[in-house]
Protein backbone atom coordinates (compact mmCIF):
# COMPACT_ATOMS: atom_id res chain seq x y z
CA UNK A 1 0.00 0.00 0.00
CA UNK A 2 1.45 3.35 -1.06
CA UNK A 3 1.88 6.10 1.52
CA UNK A 4 -0.60 8.93 1.18
CA UNK A 5 0.99 12.28 0.31
CA UNK A 6 -0.36 14.99 2.58
CA UNK A 7 0.41 18.62 1.85
CA UNK A 8 1.25 20.38 5.13
CA UNK A 9 1.33 24.07 5.87
CA UNK A 10 3.51 24.13 8.97
CA UNK A 11 3.04 26.06 12.17
CA UNK A 12 4.68 29.48 11.84
CA UNK A 13 3.89 29.72 8.12
CA UNK A 14 1.51 32.41 6.86
CA UNK A 15 -0.13 32.00 3.46
CA UNK A 16 -2.54 34.32 1.65
CA UNK A 17 -4.31 33.71 -1.63
CA UNK A 18 -6.19 31.05 -3.52
CA UNK A 19 -5.01 27.48 -2.99
CA UNK A 20 -5.88 24.21 -4.74
CA UNK A 21 -4.81 20.86 -3.29
CA UNK A 22 -5.37 17.68 -5.33
CA UNK A 23 -4.91 15.47 -2.25
CA UNK A 24 -5.31 15.72 1.50
CA UNK A 25 -4.01 18.85 3.24
CA UNK A 26 -3.12 19.67 6.83
CA UNK A 27 -2.90 23.29 7.96
CA UNK A 28 -0.96 24.11 11.11
CA UNK A 29 -0.14 27.77 10.32
CA UNK A 30 -2.12 30.86 9.38
CA UNK A 31 -4.05 30.88 6.10
CA UNK A 32 -6.22 33.54 4.50
CA UNK A 33 -7.83 32.88 1.14
CA UNK A 34 -9.96 30.40 -0.74
CA UNK A 35 -9.05 26.71 -0.44
CA UNK A 36 -10.10 23.78 -2.63
CA UNK A 37 -9.06 20.38 -1.29
CA UNK A 38 -10.24 17.46 -3.40
CA UNK A 39 -9.87 15.22 -0.37
CA UNK A 40 -9.71 15.77 3.40
CA UNK A 41 -8.62 19.04 4.98
CA UNK A 42 -7.36 19.03 8.55
CA UNK A 43 -7.05 22.28 10.48
CA UNK A 44 -4.51 21.74 13.27
CA UNK A 45 -4.88 22.81 16.88
CA UNK A 46 -2.80 26.02 16.55
CA UNK A 47 -3.99 26.96 13.05
CA UNK A 48 -5.91 30.12 12.26
CA UNK A 49 -7.82 30.10 8.97
CA UNK A 50 -9.98 32.80 7.36
CA UNK A 51 -11.29 31.22 4.22
CA UNK A 52 -13.93 29.76 1.97
CA UNK A 53 -13.08 26.06 2.00
CA UNK A 54 -14.24 23.36 -0.43
CA UNK A 55 -13.30 19.81 0.62
CA UNK A 56 -14.51 16.24 0.65
CA UNK A 57 -14.11 15.93 4.44
CA UNK A 58 -12.91 18.33 7.13
CA UNK A 59 -11.50 18.07 10.66
CA UNK A 60 -11.23 21.30 12.61
CA UNK A 61 -9.02 21.38 15.69
CA UNK A 62 -7.98 25.04 15.37
CA UNK A 63 -9.79 28.30 14.60
CA UNK A 64 -11.69 28.75 11.32
CA UNK A 65 -13.76 31.75 10.21
CA UNK A 66 -15.56 31.77 6.87
CA UNK A 67 -17.53 29.23 4.90
CA UNK A 68 -16.98 25.50 4.53
CA UNK A 69 -18.46 23.36 1.76
CA UNK A 70 -18.04 19.60 2.32
CA UNK A 71 -19.38 16.66 0.37
CA UNK A 72 -18.70 14.20 3.20
CA UNK A 73 -18.11 14.48 6.91
CA UNK A 74 -17.05 17.42 9.06
CA UNK A 75 -15.72 17.05 12.58
CA UNK A 76 -15.06 19.83 15.05
CA UNK A 77 -12.80 18.49 17.78
CA UNK A 78 -12.75 19.58 21.42
CA UNK A 79 -10.22 22.33 20.59
CA UNK A 80 -11.91 23.36 17.32
CA UNK A 81 -13.66 26.68 16.74
CA UNK A 82 -15.68 27.34 13.60
CA UNK A 83 -17.49 30.62 12.99
CA UNK A 84 -19.37 30.84 9.70
CA UNK A 85 -21.54 28.88 7.32
CA UNK A 86 -21.37 25.14 6.81
CA UNK A 87 -22.75 23.77 3.55
CA UNK A 88 -22.74 20.00 3.14
CA UNK A 89 -24.34 17.25 1.10
CA UNK A 90 -25.27 15.08 4.06
CA UNK A 91 -25.99 15.64 7.74
CA UNK A 92 -22.66 14.22 8.94
CA UNK A 93 -21.54 16.85 11.46
CA UNK A 94 -19.67 15.79 14.59
CA UNK A 95 -18.91 18.27 17.35
CA UNK A 96 -16.89 16.94 20.27
CA UNK A 97 -17.53 18.22 23.78
CA UNK A 98 -15.72 21.57 24.05
CA UNK A 99 -15.81 22.22 20.29
CA UNK A 100 -17.63 25.32 19.03
CA UNK A 101 -19.71 26.03 15.94
CA UNK A 102 -21.31 29.46 15.59
CA UNK A 103 -23.17 30.06 12.34
CA UNK A 104 -25.59 28.21 10.13
CA UNK A 105 -25.60 24.70 8.73
CA UNK A 106 -27.15 24.03 5.34
CA UNK A 107 -27.55 20.51 4.01
CA UNK A 108 -28.48 19.60 0.47
CA UNK A 109 -27.53 17.14 -2.24
CA UNK A 110 -26.58 19.53 -5.02
CA UNK A 111 -25.50 22.77 -3.32
CA UNK A 112 -21.92 21.74 -2.58
CA UNK A 113 -21.29 20.25 -6.01
CA UNK A 114 -22.61 23.34 -7.81
CA UNK A 115 -20.61 25.73 -5.61
CA UNK A 116 -17.44 23.67 -6.09
CA UNK A 117 -17.88 23.66 -9.87
CA UNK A 118 -18.37 27.44 -9.86
CA UNK A 119 -15.29 27.87 -7.70
CA UNK A 120 -13.14 25.61 -9.90
CA UNK A 121 -14.13 27.69 -12.92
CA UNK A 122 -13.24 30.85 -10.98
CA UNK A 123 -9.84 29.44 -9.97
CA UNK A 124 -9.15 28.31 -13.53
CA UNK A 125 -9.92 31.81 -14.87
CA UNK A 126 -7.79 33.40 -12.15
CA UNK A 127 -4.80 31.16 -12.92
CA UNK A 128 -5.04 31.96 -16.65
CA UNK A 129 -5.05 35.74 -16.01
Amino acid sequence: MAAENITTISEGATIQGKMIFPGPVKIEGMVSGDIIADQKITIGRNAKVESVIYAKDAVISGHVEGKIHVSGEIEITSTGRFIGDLIQNGPSLIIEKGGMFKGKSITGENGDRLEKQKSKRFFKKASNS
